[in-house]
């Protein structure tokens, strides 16, 4: 049970954080799906200066 609303809203922040931050995908390589867009961005740029 929660004390109240606020206590639902930062448990629900936390969980989002996790979720999109430190969970491990093993589709992805087991890195977080934040890391994985990262990558990805970064490997667009780097592909963008080499052309």
């Amino acid at each position: 049970s929660w004390k109240n609303r606020e206590a639902v809203e930062l448990a629900t922040l936390a969980w989002v954080d996790w979720f999109n931050h430190r969970r491990r995908l093993e589709p992805i390589g087991n890195v977080p799906p934040a890391e994985a867009e990262a990558a990805y961005y970064r490997q667009l740029d780097e592909s963008a200066m080499v052309a």
